[in-house]
């Protein structure tokens, strides 16, 4: 897949485009959904297939006091869209100036001056430009002038006939319920960031060796809790781990904010300083406050086996 970093930057395909725009967050089955019509659209159309999504969530810039938390930061956006089979994702920065642009403008711009657009795939309850002013309706109306087609396409549904939305994984995250989530995702909700030196205190005291994995902000976390996880190294190596999301009751009465400490099963190794991929695959217990550090001990011991029993198929493929 090719990735193109602002509108400028994208020559039109020589025999135009089908495209779809949106955040993408996610990259959800719903959106894998619309992408698939798209991908059909443009096969038949001897088109290219293009993704336009943003650098940022829009609401970030709109309604930041309400921004939703991402699903995925925009480097693993890119990496999911890629294994869509999507030709071309074009990233449009999301600034003041672009929140402040109409719909018509946009339409111009991108699907047409930088796209060559003959082909328009989107949510049926897509909105888009100043205002979101823009819609299914008025894209059909500017595709007339200018020569593309517009589909609304209805987000997938799950098996009790609701529809995949970013919105109901964040819900079910939120609820610890990873297990949900990943059946609307099409795979395990995924954190990413930087092993960190912690208190010190996993393995010399407790005999559970963890890494400390910092959290980016912005981005939604499942509710605090001990977790069943795939811990990704960078070179591609994927270990079980059994991880704590939380605030250590048993030793800090608060904590500023959750910690993400993952205990790698069967592993002996250095992972300061490396970037770390947590895969949340089943959430094992609640939180919760230990009269003394041997029975938290006694029960780390418990989430381990458990931990082992919930990975004992393997990491999806």
């Amino acid at each position: 897949m090719e990735v193109v970093l602002g509108p400028d930057r994208s020559a039109p395909p020589p025999h135009g485009s089908a495209v779809t725009i949106g955040a993408y967050d996610g990259v959800h089955l719903g959106h894998r959904h619309l992408l698939a019509e798209l991908r059909r659209q443009a096969a038949a159309g001897g088109l290219d297939s293009v993704v336009v999504t943003f650098d940022r969530h829009p609401a970030t810039v709109v309604r930041p006091e309400s921004a939703p938390l991402l699903l995925t930061d925009l480097e693993q956006k890119l990496e999911l869209l890629a294994g869509t089979g999507v030709d071309r994702t074009v990233v449009v920065p999301f600034d003041e100036e672009r929140a402040g642009e109409s719909a018509e403008d946009f339409v111009l711009e991108v699907l047409v001056g930088a796209l060559g657009a003959r082909a328009v795939v989107v949510g049926e309850d897509f909105h888009f430009g100043h205002g979101r002013r823009g819609n299914v309706a008025l894209l059909g109306d500017l595709g007339t002038r200018h020569g593309f087609t517009v589909t609304g396409v209805a987000l997938d549904a799950d098996a009790g006939g609701q529809p995949v939305s970013s919105t109901r994984i964040r819900a079910l995250l939120g609820a610890g319920d990873v297990a949900g989530a990943a059946t609307l995702l099409g795979r395990p909700h995924q954190v990413r960031g930087v092993v960190v030196h912690g208190d010190g205190r996993g393995g010399p005291d407790l005999g559970f060796p963890t890494a400390n994995v910092a959290l980016p902000a912005g981005l939604a976390l499942p509710g605090e809790g001990i977790y069943a996880c795939w811990y990704e190294r960078p070179d591609g190596a994927v270990h079980p781990a059994a991880a704590s999301l939380g605030r250590r009751p048993t030793f800090h009465d608060r904590a500023d904010g959750p910690l993400l400490e993952a205990f790698l099963l069967d592993f002996d190794g250095d992972l300061y300083g490396e970037q770390a991929k947590v895969a949340f695959v089943r959430r094992l217990r609640e939180e919760r406050r230990f009269d003394s550090a041997e029975a938290l001990v006694r029960q780390m011991h418990e989430d381990v086996t458990a931990a082992r029993a919930a990975l004992a198929a393997g990491p999806a493929r």
